[in-house]
């Protein structure tokens, strides 16, 4: 299945999971969640059981509070065995061969002079994104929030005020493919960013989360030695740059709660219980 049916699958359980949020009190049947998509009870199951693995029941077990607190009893000291391992488990690909490769303090300072970033928007499993590409790597990852390509591209103008900008789907299309490679046969990817010496060590640290696991503000404060600086933690978490590539979906409140994300509480729900529900289908 290409991206872009992927894209519009993910727009219409979006929707169904925006709905379930408001009524899950009253427990909506299958009927009326599917109304939300527009779609049959057949086709939704259908097309959901696709996209994820598992049937649109129990994915949803995946997306409450009791979820959340088991992810945190299940990663207890994770960040501690991940970086001790040397990031040798298995898991998915992206998050052992993304190399993270901090802008000079110079290329810091003049955001992007001399440098040209090549741009392009294309469908994912989550929704749209907007991609930046430089000749280092990846320096831009953004999901496309209600369908404004507008907003997403100003913030990449934004980061990279210097730089020059070249729209070209072509060039950034197989960087996109590689990132939500299913088969695990992607290439090692490069990510090219710039931050203080506190946001690249935050990042650093979320790189270190595995898969369908999660982890507090508080437990990345302590593994990069500033156990008291939990929400300077998550102002950094808040700026990240680049979604998905650096896990910023996997940090969560420490009462279980999913807590902000800058692309959109629910979208951070879906990854997060799409991630889990792979899990469980590796160890079937």
């Amino acid at each position: 299945m290409n991206l872009s049916q992927l894209s519009d699958d993910y727009q219409r359980i979006e929707k169904s999971l925006m709905f379930l949020e408001k009524n899950f009190r009253r427990q909506p049947t299958l009927k009326e969640i599917a109304e939300q998509a527009y779609l049959s009870e057949y086709h939704f199951q259908r097309i959901f059981t696709r996209w994820v693995g598992i049937s649109p029941k129990r994915f949803l077990q995946f997306l409450t509070k009791e979820y959340a607190k088991n992810l945190l009893e299940a990663s207890h000291n994770l960040l501690d065995v991940t970086y001790e391992s040397g990031l040798s488990s298995p898991g998915r690909l992206h998050d052992l061969f993304v190399n993270c490769e901090a802008a000079t303090p110079g290329e810091y300072k003049n955001r992007g002079e001399g440098l040209t970033v090549v741009y392009g928007f294309h469908p994912t499993p989550f929704g749209e994104c907007l991609i930046g590409l430089t000749a280092k790597g990846i320096c831009f990852f953004s999901f496309v929030m209600k369908e404004n390509r507008k907003q997403a591209l100003t913030a990449l103008k934004s980061r990279w005020k210097k730089a020059v900008l070249v729209e070209d789907e072509e060039v950034t299309r197989p960087s996109v493919g590689q990132i939500f490679d299913l088969t695990k046969q992607a290439k090692p990817l490069n990510v090219f960013l710039f931050g203080t010496n506190f946001q690249i060590k935050v990042w650093e640290a979320l790189l270190a989360v595995p898969e369908g696991k999660a982890v507090t503000y508080q437990d990345i404060a302590k593994r990069i030695g500033e156990p008291k600086a939990s929400r300077a933690v998550g102002n950094a978490v808040g700026q990240n740059p680049i979604a998905f590539l650096i896990p910023c979906h996997r940090v969560i409140r420490k009462m279980g709660e999913f807590g902000n994300y800058q692309w959109g509480a629910t979208r951070k729900k879906i990854i997060l219980g799409w991630e889990a529900s792979q899990n469980v289908i590796a160890d079937r």
